[in-house]
């Protein structure tokens, strides 16, 4: 089957914009993750609240690649993991958890730009479960049940990169700005984004 070039006969600005976000696509492919937790809230009428969240992890080296991803997108917040075990670099997670960026921003963008591994499986059950929940079906007992169902499909192969952290995340950046947050203190959370979809161009 030929190769589809998705840049072909784009002017020059939208041409480095579509790079970009096939780019984009082929690096949440082998880093991303789509996932869904259930935290104990007995608050709740199900007794749980549900967590969707987009999660793209890297090493401190490797920063400035989220830092792309989040301007990109224009949402999200950047969290790092200290190290304190035999691994030489912090590890930090570009996290996306709000529903209003994932159904405006995040989940237009992988139907515009599909992936192409396993993990567009586990972006189909995501994006059914986040709908479901924008229709508040989660605060019925048929409608949690079946979000519990759909999840227990996704994610059967954790990323070996994963597997060795501790799940403690202080926020590092939620806010775009072009130079590194890497030095900055990880206890400092910066000014909110909007969530308004400002998509960036590239120089």
């Amino acid at each position: 089957m030929a190769h589809v070039n998705h840049s072909e006969n784009l002017p020059g600005a939208d041409n480095q914009q579509e790079r970009l976000d096939w780019w984009i696509v082929g690096f949440v492919d082998g880093e991303g993750t789509f996932s869904v937790s259930f935290n104990r809230n007995a608050t709740t009428s199900s007794g749980y609240q549900i967590f969707p969240e987009f999660v793209v992890t890297q090493g401190a080296k490797s920063l400035e690649v989220l830092e792309c991803i989040q301007q990109r997108f224009g949402c999200g917040r950047i969290y790092v993991n200290r190290r304190r075990d035999n691994h030489r670099e912090d590890l930090y997670r570009y996290v996306v958890r709000s529903i209003g960026d994932l159904v405006g921003i995040v989940i237009p963008f992988f139907e515009d730009h599909p992936l192409r591994t396993a993990k567009h499986d586990d972006f189909v059950r995501f994006t059914e479960i986040v709908r479901l929940m924008i229709q508040k079906k989660h605060l019925l007992d048929p409608g949690f049940q079946e979000i519990r169902t759909i999840a227990s499909g996704m994610n059967r192969r954790r990323s070996r990169i994963l597997r060795d952290y501790t799940p403690r995340f202080d926020v590092i950046s939620n806010k775009i700005e072009s130079n590194s947050v890497a030095t900055r203190e990880s206890s400092i959370e910066r000014n909110s984004l909007s969530g308004k979809f400002r998509p960036a161009r590239m120089a």
